[in-house]
C-alpha cells in the first residue's frame, strides 16, 4: 500500500506536492494560500487536481498522500513568518 502511495506522489507536480507538505503540517486552505502566495481557489484546484491525478476519494487517503509527499520531499529549508497569518 506504501508503494502505491508513493507512486502516486511521483506523478505530482513540485507545487502540487508543496500543497501536500502543507497539508501534512496542519494547515488550513487559507494558511496553505497564504504561505504560498495564492489564492484560496488556487490551492483547492491543486487539491482537486491532486485527487483526479491520484484517485484519492477521502480526506484520509488525502492524508495520506501528504504525509507521503512529506516524506519525500523533506523538511522545508525556508522559514516561513508566523505573523499576520491569523489577520482576517
Amino acid at each position: 500500500m506504501i508503494e502505491k502511495v508513493q507512486e502516486s506522489v511521483s506523478l505530482l507536480s513540485r507545487r502540487e506536492r508543496e500543497v501536500l507538505v502543507h497539508l501534512a503540517e496542519g494547515h488550513t486552505y487559507y494558511r496553505i494560500a497564504r504561505r504560498m502566495g495564492l489564492s484560496v481557489h488556487t490551492v483547492d484546484t491543486y487539491l482537486r487536481r491532486i485527487r483526479g491525478k491520484t484517485g484519492a476519494t477521502t480526506r484520509v487517503h488525502l492524508m495520506m498522500l501528504a504525509l507521503c509527499a512529506a516524506q519525500y520531499t523533506g523538511p522545508r529549508a525556508e522559514p516561513v513568518p508566523e505573523s499576520r497569518d491569523f489577520a482576517a
